[in-house]
C-alpha cells in the first residue's frame, strides 16, 4: 500500500528553517508499532498521524524513539497540510487527542494559530545534575506536566548555552525548555529533549504552552513575540488566554512524497 507523506518546516516563512516535521493523513489507524517504526525511518524530531473522524481529525505524534503526549509544529504542520494539499474547507481545523483533548487550528491569511491547553509550571528546587548538564546555574528552575523549565537572565545565556546531553537524560520527563528575556522579542528559548530521542527541538510549539503564562505575568502582558535559538531558528507569536494558549505562526511544504506500507 502506498501513502503520501509530506514533510512541512512550521514556524517559518521559509523552507531550511523552522521546525521540519512529516505529517501522514491516514483513512484508519495503522499499528502502534508501525507508526513508530515510520518515526524512526522518518528521523525528524516528530511525525504526525492524522485520522478523520466526523468533523474532526484524530491526531498522534511519534519522536523517532517515542509517542509523545503533544506536539505544536507537527500540528501546524497537519494543518498545512490539509489546509493547502487536502482542500480542507473554511478557515478552522479541529483535533482530538487521547493525550490532550481538543485541539484546534485556525487559518488568518498565511498565518495558522494553535488553541492548545496551558501547561502550569511549579517552581522546585535546582537540581545539581542541571547546573553541571547546562554549564551555569538559571535564576529559577520549574516543572510542568512533561516538562522542566529553566530561566536565565539574558538572551546571550541560552544562545550560548552547550549542555552536557547525557547528562540532561537523567533528568527524566520529555524534555528541558531554556529561557530568557529576549533582545528583540519579549523571550527566547530552547528545548533538549534527549530523553525522547533528540538532543536539541529546533522549534517546540508545546513548550509555549509553559513558556507564554510565565513570561504573560514577568512582563504583564497577554501577547509576547517568541524566538526559539536553535540553528534553525523560529518564530512565534503567544497569547495568554488563561486555560488555553493560542500559538501563531507560518508554515511551508518542503517536500511531498509516497511511503509503501
Amino acid at each position: 500500500m502506498k501513502k503520501t507523506i509530506y514533510q512541512v518546516d512550521a514556524f517559518t516563512h521559509e523552507v531550511f528553517k523552522g521546525n521540519p516535521a512529516a505529517v501522514c493523513i491516514m483513512e484508519q489507524w495503522p499499528e502502534e508499532a508501525q507508526m513508530q517504526r515510520l518515526a524512526n525511518e522518518n528521523n525528524l524530531s516528530e511525525t504526525a498521524f492524522a485520522v478523520p473522524v466526523g468533523e474532526c481529525y484524530e491526531i498522534r505524534w511519534f519522536t523517532p524513539e517515542m509517542e509523545v503526549e503533544l506536539c505544536g509544529h507537527a500540528t501546524l504542520a497537519t494543518a498545512h497540510v490539509l489546509f493547502e494539499h487536502q482542500d480542507h474547507p473554511g478557515e478552522w481545523i479541529c483535533f482530538e487527542s487521547i493525550h490532550s483533548g481538543r485541539l484546534t487550528v485556525k487559518r488568518s491569511g498565511e498565518l495558522l494559530t494553535l488553541d492548545f491547553p496551558v501547561d502550569r509550571m511549579e517552581e522546585m528546587l535546582l537540581p545539581e545534575l542541571i547546573v553541571t548538564a547546562l554549564m551555569k546555574p538559571p535564576l529559577k528552575a520549574f516543572r510542568g506536566k512533561t516538562d522542566f523549565m529553566f530561566v536565565f537572565a539574558s538572551e546571550s545565556d541560552i544562545a550560548e548555552m552547550e549542555p552536557d546531553f547525557g547528562l540532561l537524560a537523567q533528568v527524566g520527563g520529555r524534555g528541558v525548555i531554556v529561557t530568557a528575556p529576549g533582545n528583540e522579542v519579549d523571550f527566547v528559548s530552547r528545548f533538549f529533549a534527549p530523553q525522547a530521542g533528540i538532543h536539541e527541538d529546533p522549534v517546540t510549539g508545546s513548550a509555549h504552552t509553559s513558556l507564554t503564562p510565565y513570561w504573560a505575568k514577568v512582563l504583564g502582558k497577554k501577547r509576547l513575540t517568541a524566538r526559539q535559538l536553535s540553528a534553525r531558528g523560529g518564530e512565534l507569536i503567544c497569547e495568554d488566554k488563561g486555560e488555553r494558549i493560542e500559538i501563531s505562526g507560518h508554515a511551508v511544504t518542503y517536500m511531498v512524497g509516497e511511503i509503501i506500507i
